[in-house]
């Protein structure tokens, strides 16, 4: 799930259950008045991705007619902080979705269900065919990430494709990207500039090179230009690492000095997402949850191509997930890691979702048939699997006990991005800020184990 999805969800869902009353809803024995298990199941997703959960967990049902689940939907920029509601009220849902930035808190905390068991003795699922990357974010033995007891499932593997209008390249007669090699920094602006017209005559720019938000397409120029936010080690900020801050300032560049993207006041009347389903922006991060909207809303035919390499010579990108967790205070917990298990794992589950085009496959062999599926735009859906395979890596927050030292470097970036501010006076003053919430997420992992 990305930003550019939270408008839409906004916009068209007309009603939410509330945390608090869905979550109270059980009976002392997690009972229904029917005699029938109950389950709650909070979760969240754009318009596509809930009503394919939805009809997801009515297969479970049916399934398993003596379970009841009630499904507890959030807004995306709601859910976090209902989850933690959910949690610091002693009313931990039965499933629910969480970050694998979480793991180590909601462990050493006692908020998730150990399900190792269960998942590795279970007949319905083959563990080995799940992504290891998906499984490996949600195992963790009481120091390191990526080993021992598993405390969730992916309910997903999430790649941050670059997608580029494809119909507006041939219209421009400008030559298609090569699938298999990514266009440097400079070839880049160049193409984007080709792309970037008045195409009305009426002195105002009618489409645009991009469109990116700093929040979700800012990683992918630092890692291939050679640098992070984090060390290796996961100790200190480095941010002020000059690649780090080449690689920013060619981000505020795009805007300011080469005018290949939407100025902010442009961007207020019309986002960026908008304009790209509009058919006016050339490229456009693509994730796979996009691909249903994508399919019956976009009127020009888009594609997939690795995102623009830095120093490095080579592409760099982000692969997110969620996790679908137990909670350790459930009172069914066969069922509720049922359901958990039905949801990230299972066959017919995972079909389901890949049927409804809201989500990459967890199983690597339905993956193989869905990439090879020519029904299912875009073309090139194994950039999806590049990343996640090559050159794709986890966010920088997950790496460490808590996220607060990662957000602080995005919570008042807005006037470099206006060119108020210059890059290097922002890195300088952001990296004793992000260093001491870095030291204290260390110190309290220390204490919490």
């Amino acid at each position: 799930m990305n930003l550019k999805t939270k408008k839409m969800f906004t916009l068209t869902m007309t009603a939410l259950m509330t945390t608090s009353i869905a979550l109270a809803g059980c009976s002392g024995d997690g009972k229904s008045a029917d005699g029938k298990v109950e389950l709650t199941f909070m979760f969240r997703g754009n318009p596509e991705e809930l009503k394919a959960y939805k009809a997801t967990v009515k297969r479970f049902e049916e399934a398993n007619k003596d379970v009841k689940v009630t499904m507890v939907q959030t807004a995306p920029d709601q859910y976090d902080t209902k989850l933690k509601s959910a949690i610091a009220g002693r009313k931990v849902p039965d499933v629910f979705f969480y970050n694998p930035a979480q793991v180590k808190a909601y462990v050493n905390s006692g908020v998730l269900l150990d399900i190792t068991k269960n998942v590795e003795g279970s007949k319905d699922i083959q563990l080995e065919d799940i992504w290891k990357k998906g499984v490996d974010k949600y195992r963790y033995d009481g120091k390191v990430l990526g080993k021992g007891a598993i405390y969730g499932l992916p309910k997903d593997l999430g790649p941050f494709a670059l997608g580029y209008n494809k119909t507006m390249f041939e219209k421009a007669k400008v030559s298609l990207p090569d699938k298999d090699k990514p266009y440097t920094w400079d070839e880049f602006i160049q193409v984007a500039k080709k792309l970037t017209k008045d195409t009305n005559g009426d002195g105002k720019m009618d489409q645009y090179g991009t469109g990116f938000n700093v929040n979700w397409a800012l990683q992918p120029f630092v890692w291939s230009n050679g640098a992070d936010w984090i060390n290796e080690e996961g100790t200190k900020v480095t941010i002020d690492d000059p690649k780090f801050i080449e690689a920013l300032q060619f981000f505020v560049d795009q805007q300011l000095k080469h005018k290949v993207t939407p100025s902010i006041g442009e961007s207020q009347t019309l986002d960026t997402y908008q304009r790209w389903m509009k058919g006016q922006l050339a490229f456009f991060p693509v994730g796979p949850w996009d691909m249903a909207a994508f399919k019956d809303q976009l009127k020009f035919e888009y594609d997939l191509l690795p995102w623009p390499a830095g120093s490095t010579g080579k592409a760099a990108g982000w692969v997110g997930s969620l996790g679908i967790g137990v909670g350790s205070t459930t009172q069914h917990k066969k069922e509720a890691t049922e359901l958990a298990m039905y949801l990230s794992a299972n066959q017919e589950g995972q079909q389901a979702l890949v049927d409804a085009q809201v989500q990459l496959p967890n199983s690597m062999k339905i993956a193989k048939n869905w990439v090879e599926d020519t029904s299912i735009k875009p073309a090139n859906k194994q950039e999806f699997l590049d990343l996640i395979n090559d050159y794709g890596r986890g966010m920088p927050a997950e790496k460490t006990y808590t996220a607060e030292w990662y957000d602080e470097f995005f919570k008042n970036i807005q006037p470099v991005l206006d060119g108020k501010t210059s890059v290097e006076d922002y890195v300088k003053k952001e990296q004793p800020k992000m260093q001491k919430l870095l030291d204290d997420a260390i110190a309290q992992e220390k204490q919490a184990n």
